[in-house]
């Protein structure tokens, strides 16, 4: 029986809306639609990455129960970007999947597992991840040839699995003919563990063995597991004696890896060892900035600046920063600023833990860098190497404090509140026309921000 999905999707959104605003409703949900259905998933088609991550952060729990009521079927909605889909559909795709039944197995478990999204293009290169971005573009230049393995380690939501798919990606691009796996390692031992329950261990070898390059994900969780560890120290010969690509990434080096035998441990630093830090402050301003671009979306530069000086652990929270500041502004029908982003992530932001930035801090700052002393910036006079300086202070200070306007004011020898509000604008219209001062608002933000 061919399901009417056109009807089902009316009938999820008709009980979804009963539960939301409707300026919730129609900001995530107005152009989505049912893509494909099986017995188990369903596919659910949105239009921008944005969509796609608020719908899953925050909503498909909700789908899932809806659609189960409806149906009284545990289906598994799955969000895709539609225009993904329609690329993992293509005849050629089709084609593709049919070669061979071994073939088909893999193709439709790896092949489309590969995020769109991640590629080398898409990645923001810095200081923190320069070695291991340079270690990957190599590995998937020349599989086998550069360095096998590559064993890439760093914390959560760094861009480990981002250069995995890219890798992967670019592999396929260059090489159609190499069969390219990318699991996680939690999908290997679950495999494993059905094929040994099933008396299927040949087949899950030659799955696995039979490959030209493999990305595992999240290696660390095989150690402690006896069974995986010899499953996978015997594919990882078979594979590396053939001279095929294995890469691998973790949350630690191999020999911080406890409970990991040694015999992978020593393996696993055949090759080479990439390690990924957190980005710095000017890698944090171009992820937000490429994720701006990625997304069309608007945002002011003193947003970005904000962002990327409060969340500085990973990259994940960083993007998840922006989207919720995106999203409150959605919600209640608000144009972003810098004020907005400050109420949008207050919950988010841990500000017990941080030292209050104060208006006499950034006086001093500021007659530091101009070779001023306080006292000028305070004073009466109107000359331009002191007004200039004065301005910018008065602009950092509405801009990186919670002062009111009249108290800035005042500890600028009691200027009035207008004064202020004019020294904003001049700076910000400066900022918008001039990229060098634009630079310098940032370096000294930077330099408020982190040395407080």
């Amino acid at each position: 029986m061919e399901p009417n999905y056109k009807d089902l999707w009316i009938d999820i959104l008709s009980e979804l809306k009963k539960t939301l605003s409707d300026i919730s409703f129609n900001t995530w949900f107005s152009d989505t639609e049912i893509l494909s259905m099986s017995d188990s998933k369903i596919i659910i088609g949105c239009n921008n990455s944005l969509i796609l991550e608020t719908i899953n952060l925050r909503y498909i729990d909700t789908l899932n129960n809806i659609t189960y009521s409806l149906t009284n079927q545990n289906y598994k909605i799955k969000v895709m970007l539609k225009e993904d889909f329609k690329k993992d559909h293509t005849p050629s795709n089709t084609k593709n999947l049919t070669v061979s039944s071994s073939n088909k197995e893999i193709s439709n478990n790896f092949s489309t597992n590969l995020n769109n999204k991640y590629t080398f293009e898409t990645f923001v290169v810095g200081n923190s991840n320069r070695f291991a971005h340079a270690a990957s573009l190599a590995v998937a230049e020349s599989p086998s040839k550069a360095y096998n393995p590559l064993f890439i380690y760093g914390g959560v939501g760094l861009g480990k699995t981002h250069l995995m798919h890219a890798i992967g990606h670019l592999i396929n691009e260059n090489n159609k003919n190499l069969k390219v796996v990318y699991i996680t390692s939690e999908k290997f031992i679950n495999e494993l563990i059905s094929a040994i329950k099933d008396d299927k261990n040949i087949e899950f070898r030659n799955k696995y063995r039979n490959v030209d390059v493999l990305l595992i994900d999240d290696v660390q969780f095989i150690a402690g597991k006896e069974r995986t560890q010899e499953e996978f120290f015997h594919t990882f010969n078979a594979l590396h004696e053939s001279n095929k690509q294995i890469i691998l990434s973790s949350d630690r080096p191999p020999k911080e890896i406890k409970t990991l035998e040694e015999r992978l441990c020593s393996r696993f630093e055949w090759g080479l060892i990439a390690d990924i830090q957190p980005p710095d402050y000017e890698t944090r301003i171009a992820i937000l900035r490429k994720k701006a671009d990625v997304d069309k979306l608007n945002i002011p530069n003193e947003v970005l600046i904000y962002i990327a000086t409060k969340i500085k652990s990973n990259i994940r929270e960083l993007e998840g920063a922006l989207l919720r500041v995106v999203a409150y502004t959605n919600l209640t029908n608000s144009n972003v600023s810098l004020d907005l982003a400050k109420e949008a992530l207050k919950d988010l932001i841990n500000t017990k833990n941080s030292k209050t930035i104060t208006i006499e801090y950034i006086q001093e700052t500021i007659a530091n860098y101009f070779d001023l002393n306080i006292e000028m910036l305070k004073s009466q006079r109107r000359t331009q190497n002191i007004a200039f300086p004065r301005q910018i202070a008065m602009y950092l200070c509405r801009k990186l404090t919670d002062s009111s306007l009249p108290k800035i004011g005042e500890n600028f020898g009691g200027r009035d509140h207008t004064t202020v509000i004019h020294a904003y604008e001049k700076i910000l219209n400066k900022i918008e026309s001039d990229q060098d001062f634009n630079n310098t608002i940032n370096e000294l933000s930077n330099k408020i921000l982190n040395n407080r």
